[in-house]
């Protein structure tokens, strides 16, 4: 008990004593110390509210950069994925491109000269027909008859005359040259419209090739447009002959290629033998210091033996020969005493290795073709081929087919055309490729004798077809179904179409010429076939009648 009253009392004299109000003088500036804590507090607080102000500006600048960046991020994630979007859809347009151009190219080797599903387009290309009054059957017939069936006789007569003088001339060529030094003359060959009976234009002109080789031990080394080499478009068609000894590398050795230097020879070719004399090259008939055969010599040496060898046999004859055209050097006329003259054409040519395929030194020209490169470029000439497909297709024909009948009237009616107006772009070889394609094309049964009329109007309507196109394909060159049993060299099956009307493309005002020709042709195509017919009783026609075609 003691102890607690102690301990009570204890601890209420140590309250008093440190009560604050029993010390007034120590505690006197507790006040002012206050004031100052305040306005330090305040200025903490003022400098705190700075700070604070600061950072969040700095925050905010932060976060400003951020969205910025993060804009800029998807912008170029955009880009990336618009630049991927645009190269796959680049990506896609070349591949469909390259498509396109590969079934175009699988089109042109296989399907370019499918033509007998185009009927509907040759329908609604007839626009040119329109209004056009076409010769019926019986007329057609009729003028058939009376202007071309009867010429059949006189170019069987002609060709026999023909080609027996020129067998004769040949041989006198060969006895007139040296066997050791000129070239080796084989035997002509007819080829053309003369001999595939469908020329009716008079005057009526033999064409005939004579293929040609150089002396021993020289050899001819050909080379096409289509064997490799890559020849520019106004080159297609053409060919260059190298004149090369027998036992020759025709490839040709790299020292021909390239400058060893003067101190470095070949160990495979000598200087004296890798060197020929240039007067060597040109008794060749090559072109100046060059082994490539030039057209322009071989004419001037044909023209010369040709010349001799007249010269050695006019005296078995009664009648005269002469060169007739400047620009045909191989053109001959025959002038008989009466007055009458015959003329053919006795053309030098090379064989394209060993096919019927010849290298022709000079081919008659058109105003739709160009000039021809150089003297060294030779055409390619298949007539031979063109001939036989003629013949090998008219035996699977019915009898009497009109497959020649509709080319004859068509080539008359151009001729007698172009002889009103002028020539124009179109030639007989062009109307001829157009009935090689039509027969590829159609049935046989579709070219018997009393479909005249209707071949005739396909052809045309071919015809006008190309023009608009402005496209019309050589018949060999490019066509994988050339019959095997022709035997035609599959490299130029399998070169690219060539276009025969490609100068119409270049030369717009040969084609406007052209088109016009056409189509007054057509304008006047009856007027021009009833001039040589004779008048036909009312009960067989009706006269002309209009049609479109």
């Amino acid at each position: 008990m003691p102890v607690g009253l102690f301990r009570v009392c204890l601890l209420v004299i140590t309250a008093i004593v440190n009560h604050p109000l029993f010390f007034p003088k120590e505690n006197g500036t507790v006040p002012e110390n206050t004031e100052e804590i305040i306005q330090k507090m305040k200025e903490r607080e003022e400098s705190l509210r700075l700070e604070q102000l600061r950072l969040e500006q700095e925050i905010a600048d932060q976060e400003a950069t951020q969205k910025a960046l993060e804009k800029a991020a998807v912008v170029v994630e955009e880009s990336k994925e618009e630049k991927v979007r645009w190269d796959m859809w680049t990506a896609l347009s070349m591949v469909i491109f390259l498509l396109i151009e590969l079934w175009r190219q699988d089109f042109q080797e296989g399907n370019w000269q499918d033509i007998g599903g185009e009927e509907d387009d040759m329908a609604v290309l007839g626009k040119a027909f329109k209004g056009v009054a076409f010769p019926d059957k019986a007329v057609l017939a009729s003028f058939y008859e009376k202007r071309i069936l009867g010429t059949t006789g006189d170019m069987a007569r002609m060709r026999e005359m023909v080609e027996g003088f020129a067998d004769d001339l040949l041989e006198a060529l060969r006895s007139v040259c040296n066997r050791d030094a000129d070239m080796e003359v084989e035997d002509c060959m007819g080829v053309g419209s003369m001999y595939e009976n469908w020329r009716v234009r008079k005057p009526f002109v033999c064409d005939l090739i004579v293929p040609f080789a150089p002396p021993e031990p020289y050899c001819f080394h050909c080379q096409s447009w289509c064997s490799g080499d890559s020849f520019p478009p106004d080159e297609q068609g053409y060919g260059t002959i190298k004149v090369c000894r027998a036992d020759e590398d025709v490839t040709g050795c790299i020292c021909d290629k390239t400058k060893l230097g003067e101190d470095m020879l070949c160990l495979l070719h000598s200087q004296v033998s890798s060197t020929r004399p240039s007067s060597e090259m040109e008794d060749l008939l090559c072109f100046k210091n060059t082994q490539y055969l030039d057209a322009d010599q071989v004419m001037k040496w044909f023209q010369i033996a040709v010349t001799k060898a007249w010269n050695r046999i006019s005296h078995k004859y009664e009648f005269d020969l002469s060169f007739s055209l400047l620009d045909s050097p191989g053109a001959l006329k025959i002038k008989f005493k009466s007055g009458k003259s015959i003329a053919f054409n006795l053309t030098p040519v090379v064989q394209y290795e060993n096919s019927d395929v010849y290298f022709i030194s000079h081919f008659p020209r058109s105003s739709l073709a160009a000039d021809i490169p150089s003297s060294t470029h030779w055409f390619l000439t298949f007539a031979v081929y063109e001939r036989r497909f003629i013949q090998l297709v008219s035996k699977t024909l019915p009898a009497n087919a009109c497959h020649v009948s509709c080319l004859q009237i068509l080539s008359f009616l151009h001729g007698k055309q172009c002889s009103l107006t002028g020539p124009s772009g179109l030639t007989n070889y062009h109307l001829k490729t157009v009935l090689l394609h039509l027969l590829q094309a159609r049935p046989s049964q579709d070219w018997a004798p009393e479909k005249l009329e209707a071949c005739l109007q396909d052809m045309l309507k071919f015809l006008e077809k190309c023009l608009h196109e402005k496209k019309l394909y050589h018949f060999f060159i490019g066509n994988g179904k050339v019959p095997a049993e022709l035997g035609f060299p599959i490299i130029f099956q399998r070169a690219e179409p060539l276009n025969l009307f490609r100068p119409f493309v270049l030369r717009r005002d040969i084609y406007r010429k052209t088109v016009d020709t056409f189509h007054e042709m057509l304008r006047n195509m009856s007027a021009l076939i009833n001039e040589y017919t004779v008048h036909i009783p009312l009960a067989h026609t009706n006269g002309i009648r209009k049609e479109s075609l």
